[in-house]
């Protein structure tokens, strides 16, 4: 946190005096001239590195009031996408899984980007089959916090993402939720949204809180919801994309989901010093399948069961956190379990079918995470004012899927992988080590470095250094910069020597002789991936209103890709490939925000991002689709205390997809190198609170009802990849005590 000036209590002491001041004059001091009327220091704090770096160029938050007034139709996505640095992309430029659009901040795409809830990590998505093109069918882990229960969102992006560790190279997206009440609340939220085409999916959502002290020292808050969408039609893609066998369009819609969610937390503060809070949750994610195969080939069995569950993903969490609040400093320490059930379907694993519902049953993948973690914050003065951090972590993760491993062979040895019936465990255990310090190098500077050890019972230590730094050159503007070292270990099936992938040849590499097709096996000697993470910019802000801009670099090394050297043939012909580090890629930008108070009741906020370039240097492609500027624009009218109003417009511009399948080494040619053209979505909305117990909003998303269809993969179809919903009309009511 930057200096702090004239916090509340002080600000509050000075009326007080200056009333007294007041009233002593008027009976009679007045011997007390001008000349003696003192003011009352200027009062700095110096806070927490983790505060500090929150300040970064590359930190924003979103508040409830802002959720509020633009409720998500069912996912907190469609809040953080509206960020500077941030969109929704697929889980890779393969476009496959098109759909299931992901947060992606500065380009570096979904898996790059950490979710936490409450300041852990949440990494249910792991639990998910990892495809050759790095495809996963998943929505993210963004959807494990209803809408209603959010206190405020934090989106940390670029160099102040780094102390997080692995998995934060593009940035983190903290969750945070609401916490107990001093007195009993509670309310109910009715939230339904209805497109005007019948082709697409509507929404309902319920939401119901509790929140009340139990005792003097101890209180609760509850909640459950209810959330389910309608798949969209089968056939909404049609005349766009080709048709598959059955008839139906070879690709899909957006899939629907049945939502189910139950939280407790239990907050005991002793004393004033301490804090302990019992976290404890379960919720339940299915879909309602929609026709996606992955490859766009669907069969008769798996468009048979549209509008069915075919995935179910289960997460149930527990976690103990300790605050303390001392004369010597703070701390935190906190112990937790994730526990994720993926159950669903069972996909094929070779070929067009990979990743398509075959008609096996149902499998489940478990995903087991046990984190430990604390934290120490001391402030001293050693020639400068400081607050010093050091923590610790530990993470024990365990990934069993039988369906993941079953893919078999019939000639020679593929390493130590067997032919069938192998391990479908897999486990590491990590831990890290953290040390921070936030320096008041002066009046106007503040520096904060850190380094961080990361050490993988598999890929061995890492280091990730930090430096950011905050300059005040006017009382109005305000320079920062950062830069830090960040990095991703390989995931569970990336390293899995019994994780096996086969192709019958379409999927090789096309230059080589194809006899029996290829393998894809998993690699236990990757390195981690790396990013050297730099932002520069400002802050001017002379009251009134207020702007910023940041320029960020990202350079990018040994990301993991299926590599299309053959490692050896098999004695049948069938050549072998695995996992490995590819070279290196760039990441380059420019984001900014620019807020002006138009009136004392009207608000404008705006900000773009524009990206100079995000593209692997070898081969020239981009490492995910993204519009090259985003343009975000907001006005909020706070028309009377109980009648508001917001008007808002995002500007995508251009949009294009990879021109070469590194999988085949084949250039891309026709409809494949199709772009997206620049568009716009708008909405308005209107909220009246009836008094203090009643509220509602209404409003229109996608006014001009501009629509975009799946029309395939990236190698037919370029980046027409997602269907873009078109206007659409929602409502929410919330009653409350």
């Amino acid at each position: 946190m930057p200096a702090t000036h004239f916090p509340l209590q002080y600000a509050s002491a000075a009326v007080a005096l200056a009333l007294s001041g007041a009233a002593l004059a008027q009976t009679g001091a007045q011997a007390q001239g001008a000349s003696q009327v003192h003011e009352m220091e200027t009062i700095q704090v110096l806070g927490t590195a983790e505060e500090e770096i929150k300040e970064s160029l590359g930190v924003s938050v979103i508040t409830a009031e802002e959720i509020a007034r633009r409720p998500p139709v069912n996912d907190l996505s469609d809040l953080i996408r509206r960020e500077p640095g941030v969109n929704l992309t697929g889980n890779s430029a393969s476009g496959a899984r098109g759909n299931s659009r992901q947060i992606d901040i500065r380009g570096m795409g979904p898996e790059n980007t950490l979710i936490l809830i409450d300041g852990k990590p949440t990494t249910s998505r792991n639990a998910v089959r990892y495809g050759w093109n790095g495809d996963r069918d998943t929505r993210g882990d963004s959807n494990w916090v209803p809408a209603e229960e959010v206190e405020r969102i934090e989106v940390i992006r670029g160099p102040a993402a780094a102390r997080y560790g692995s998995g934060a190279m593009g940035g983190v997206v903290n969750i945070i939720t609401k916490r107990p009440t001093d007195k009993a609340s509670g309310s109910i939220t009715y939230y339904h949204n209805q497109p005007e085409d019948s082709k697409e999916g509507n929404t309902n959502r319920v939401n119901m809180h509790l929140s009340s002290p139990i005792t003097d020292t101890l209180s609760m808050r509850v909640y459950g919801n209810y959330n389910k969408t309608q798949a969209d039609a089968r056939d909404i893609n049609a005349g766009r994309a080709p048709a598959g066998v059955t008839g139906d369009p070879s690709t899909s819609g957006r899939e629907g989901v049945v939502n189910k969610d139950m939280n407790a937390l239990f907050s005991w503060r002793p004393d004033r010093s301490n804090t302990v809070d019992l976290d404890l949750g379960f919720s339940r994610q299915g879909n309602r399948y929609a026709g996606d195969t992955m490859n766009n080939a669907n069969s008769e069995f798996s468009d048979s069961l549209y509008g069915e569950e075919t995935n179910v993903m289960y997460r149930e969490n527990f976690a103990l956190t300790h605050r303390g609040d001392y004369e010597w400093g703070t701390s935190r320490a906190s112990l937790g379990y994730d526990y994720t059930r993926n159950a669903r379907q069972a996909e094929g694993l070779a070929g067009g079918p990979e990743g398509a519902p075959t008609d096996l049953g149902w499998d489940t993948a478990r995903l087991k995470n046990l984190r430990a973690a604390g934290e120490i914050n001391l402030p001293f003065d050693l020639g400068f004012k400081q607050v010093a951090t050091v923590g610790a972590e530990w993470l024990r993760e365990t990934l069993d899927d039988p369906s993941g491993t079953r893919q078999t062979y019939t000639s020679g040895s593929i390493g130590n992988t067997g032919q069938g019936n192998r391990d479908p465990k897999t486990e590491q255990d990590s831990y890290a080590i953290f040390l921070e310090d936030n320096i008041e190098a002066g009046d106007r500077t503040t520096l904060t470095p850190g380094v961080r050890l990361d050490h993988s019972s598999e890929f061995g230590s890492n280091w990730s250094p930090s430096l950011n730094a905050s300059f005040d050159a006017t009382d109005t503007l305000r320079l920062k910069g950062g830069i830090a070292r960040a990095y991703k270990a390989p995931n569970l099936y990336q390293s899995n020597p019994n994780y096996l992938l086969y192709s019958m040849g379409n999927g090789c590499l096309a230059s080589e002789t194809n006899s029996q097709g290829c393998y894809l096996v998993g690699n236990e000697d990757l390195a981690p991936e790396i990013s050297v993470n730099k932002e520069i910019g400002f802050e001017y802000d002379p009251g009134t209103w207020r702007a910023s801009a940041a320029y960020f670099r990202n350079d990018y090394k040994n990301k993991i890709v299926a590599d299309t050297s053959v490692l050896y043939r098999l004695p049948n012909g069938a050549r072998v490939l695995q996992w490995s580090n590819s070279g290196k890629a760039v990441v380059e930008g420019v984001e900014g925000n620019l807020f002006l108070p138009l009136t004392p009741s009207l608000d404008w906020n705006t900000n773009f991002t524009y990206m100079i370039e995000s593209k692997n240097k070898s081969t020239g492609e981009p490492l995910s689709v993204i519009p090259e500027y985003t343009i975000n624009s907001t006005l909020d009218w706070i028309y009377s205390s109980k009648l508001s109003f917001q008007a808002n417009v995002t500007y995508y511009g251009k949009q294009t997809g990879p021109s070469f399948n590194v999988r085949t080494g084949e250039a891309l040619t026709g409809e494949a190198l199709d772009t997206i053209s620049p568009y716009a979505l708008a909405g308005l909305s209107a909220g009246y609170e009836v008094n203090k117990n009643l509220r509602f909003r209404v409003g229109v998303a996608n006014l001009f009802d501009k629509k975009l269809y799946r029309e395939g993969n990236a190698s037919s179809a370029g980046a027409a990849t997602y269907n873009e919903p078109g206007r659409a009309y929602y409502a929410t009511m919330t009653a409350s005590f």
